[in-house]
């Protein structure tokens, strides 16, 4: 066994209030050079929700029901709560966690793929994090492998494509004129080859959303419904190749005669954040309904159950050290590999790019 004294949730984080949306972008912008004109056209977004993000009190929810789940099962480990761009920063988990006397931190990442921002750069920000409270080789910080594949991250979706199926079978939709579309953040297509180039094209990132893609529409007995895997929220300079299709060309290239509704599927993401509600609830719902097509978004995990007990499986499972071959997993792609720890500052980012690809 492998011991540890306490979990590190750890998130992106977003603003709770109008005055923290400029600083947050800022923060998320970092070292780009993107000046504040530029920042307030994303703003917008969230300032059509009063200038906060779900992400926060999402993440206190997720916490709660971790802290449940844990003292349900009998286990005396405490839950800390750490983000990337907004308080509460990594470093002041760790303070927080150093100071009651925590110093082997089992991080729980809401990341479910392998790519940089979703591993590499949490390897660093955990580097920086001991670095900047001066903790380095004192404090250890692990993480739990990408769950992509876990049962606990795949139930709620099965759930969500299969309820929405038959809600629209109930308004005389049949599922062979029902498109469904599983969306995920998209990125460069140069960082998603760095993921894992043993996969090929779009490496490990693209091969690992395919194959959840495929479990989840088995599994919700979709086989009549065609489906497709697309992308949202490209940012960045537009002469920079990035992964495609976008949700929104897709649905406009739907053909109409053959198809009467969509059924949305943001399985790149843990919970209903502002990616979400504004790229996939307002835009791709408006580009689709205007096209004429029903629209069904299916839920995040979020504080799902079974999402909620894979996490503390998935958790367990790196405390207990059970075997690669016991470990749960729907895909062949996994079960994913272990994380190495994070002790302090590293050589530099470059190897932490493709960091848990094989």
């Amino acid at each position: 066994m492998t011991h540890y004294d306490a979990i590190l949730l750890s998130s992106f984080g977003g603003p709770e209030g109008q005055d923290d949306v400029i600083p947050f972008l800022r923060n998320v912008t970092a070292g780009r050079g993107i000046p504040d004109e530029r920042l307030e056209e994303v703003a917008t977004h969230y300032r059509h929700f009063g200038g906060v993000s779900p992400i926060n009190e999402q993440n206190r929810a997720l916490k709660a029901a971790l802290e449940a789940e844990l003292a349900r099962r009998g286990i005396d480990l405490p839950v800390y709560w750490g983000n990337r761009n907004w308080a509460p920063y990594f470093p002041d988990a760790v303070r927080e966690a150093h100071a009651n006397g925590h110093t082997r931190l089992l991080g729980l990442v809401t990341s479910a793929y392998t790519s940089y921002s979703g591993v590499g750069q949490y390897r660093e920000d955990f580097e920086k994090a001991l670095d900047a409270t001066g903790l380095a080789g004192e404090v250890v910080i692990d993480r739990v492998r990408e769950f992509f594949d876990h049962p606990g991250f795949v139930q709620p979706f099965v759930e969500g494509v299969r309820d929405a199926l038959d809600s629209l079978a109930a308004d005389g939709v049949g599922a062979e004129r029902v498109h469904v579309l599983y969306v995920t953040h998209s990125i460069p297509t140069a960082a998603a080859e760095a993921s894992g180039p043993e996969f090929g094209a779009g490496g490990a990132y693209v091969a690992q959303h395919e194959a959840a893609a495929r479990v989840i529409h088995e599994g919700a007995g979709a086989k009549s419904s065609p489906r497709s895997l697309v992308y949202q929220s490209r940012s960045g300079d537009p002469r920079t190749p990035w992964l495609e299709p976008d949700i929104n060309d897709a649905i406009a290239e739907l053909d109409r005669d053959a198809v009467d509704a969509v059924v949305i599927v943001p399985f790149g993401f843990v919970s209903d954040h502002m990616e979400v509600l504004w790229d996939l609830d307002n835009e791709a719902t408006e580009t689709a309904r205007e096209r004429g097509l029903k629209v069904h978004r299916v839920p995040t995990p979020g504080t799902h159950p079974a999402f909620v007990s894979g996490l503390i499986d998935l958790c367990l499972e790196r405390i207990d050290d059970v075997p690669v071959a016991e470990r749960p997993h729907l895909t062949p792609l996994g079960p994913w590999p272990d994380h190495a720890s994070v002790t302090g500052p590293s050589d530099g980012p470059a190897a932490q790019a493709t960091a848990g690809a094989r």
